[in-house]
């Protein structure tokens, strides 16, 4: 039988590769510990948890519009207004299973074949094959370490085509942390009217800052680039609601329109029990976050602490998110147990089969001689990671 040409040239999250791993070393009782996922530690806000049992028991658990309850459209539009300073109407608003189908969807309603996508190196694991699977072309824009891997008006020219339609934008990043000002910002969204270019803002990590820096929406720049611009976000990291999978994104009215027909026909309405929690989790209180954020900040000093104590390490400090970038390429080309180190995933493989550390290889980022740490996971666990890598390290020739 013949598959889909397309589908079959989608290769496997290598983040998820690598936590399936470490789960089955787990299950067989090894004790792992794992750098890898994307997911905060701390467990959902007992004031969202109620909110959904009271869905449950007041039978809220029917069929929904499938662009999502008005109510949530109503605190969406709200948390926008009142974080970002933007302001939509609920035919502009989308919720969906996760800011994923939000990406999906935004792109499978944009792109038409051949269209391409920029998309700055390093980058999240599935922004290439989602553009794939819309039937756009993925662009790689190579970023630099002086410009802390970030998009520049030199690097979108280079990469600038009469085919480009898209760009998306990811602050904070996922997997380096950084964060873009308002002024780079503003340098790429001159770039984008210019050149008549759409944005998909990804601003899932929007509140796990840590520092002086402030998140900026690029939609709020003029309006313009607001009348150019998608924006997604989710519940996953700022609520720690990786399993509800409910995601929200926002932009013009008949993009919004056709991303909404996509959906009817896909998945429909997301979980209607989990939308009336997320009405409680935008709506309720948000003391849940700088507490989180106070913890997360305390593990990344931890975490830079340990990694400078190591010989030959280097690392992209993170301004936000909740991982740590590190650079290994003066271990690439040592030996271990024989085997030659020539990537960042032998490297990470042997570190998981040998000693029970699970990370995630650069190469899944697009770039190559790093490996991704999540810190959120406890500082204990850090520290025994940390000792375990050192003993890995060593053991390098």
């Amino acid at each position: 039988m013949n598959f889909s040409e397309k589908a079959a040239k989608l290769a496997p999250s290598i983040t998820l590769a690598i936590t399936a791993k470490a789960k089955q070393m787990k299950a067989e009782g090894k004790d792992i510990i794992g750098f890898g996922a994307g997911e905060p530690d701390f467990n959902t806000p007992s004031n969202i948890i109620e909110a959904c049992k009271r869905a449950l028991d007041e039978g809220k658990t029917k069929y929904l519009p499938a662009s999502g309850l008005v109510e949530l459209k109503d605190a969406v539009i709200a948390k926008f207004s009142r974080d970002n300073g933007l302001h939509y109407t609920r035919e502009q608003v989308i919720i969906s299973t996760g800011g994923k189908q939000c990406l999906a969807n935004g792109l499978s309603a944009l792109l038409n074949p051949g269209d391409e996508v920029l998309i700055a190196k390093p980058y999240w694991v599935s922004y290439p094959d989602l553009v794939h699977l819309a039937d756009g072309v993925p662009v790689i824009v190579d970023t630099k370490e002086e410009d802390d891997y970030k998009y520049t008006p030199e690097n979108l020219q280079a990469s600038l085509t009469s085919k480009t339609k898209v760009i998306i934008l990811n602050s904070p990043n996922n997997p380096t942390g950084t964060i873009y000002s308002r002024e780079e910002l503003q340098s790429i969204a001159d770039f984008c009217e210019e050149h008549d270019i759409f944005i998909i803002s990804d601003e899932i990590y929007e509140p796990l800052i840590y520092g002086e820096e402030k998140h900026y929406s690029i939609a709020s720049l003029s309006e313009e680039t607001y009348n150019r611009t998608l924006v997604i976000n989710a519940l996953s990291k700022a609520y720690a609601m990786t399993g509800w999978r409910l995601g929200y994104a926002a932009g013009p009215k008949d993009l919004v329109k056709i991303m909404s027909n996509i959906q009817s026909h896909t998945t429909s309405n997301s979980t209607s029990f989990v939308q009336y929690a997320a009405v409680e989790a935008l709506s309720g209180d948000q003391s849940f976050i700088p507490e989180m954020n106070k913890e997360f900040r305390s593990r990344r000093d931890y975490m830079i602490e340990r990694t400078e104590k190591l010989d030959g390490l280097k690392y992209i400090y993170p301004k936000g998110a909740f991982y740590l970038m590190v650079d290994i390429r003066n271990y690439l080309g040592k030996t271990y147990k024989g085997k030659v180190m020539e990537n960042s995933l032998d490297f990470a493989d042997s570190l998981l089969s040998d000693h029970m550390v699970a990370l995630v290889p650069g190469s899944g980022f697009g770039l190559e001689g790093f490996v991704r740490l999540s810190y959120a996971i406890s500082k204990e666990s850090i520290g025994k990671g940390f000792d375990r890598i050192e003993e890995f390290l060593s053991q390098l020739s």
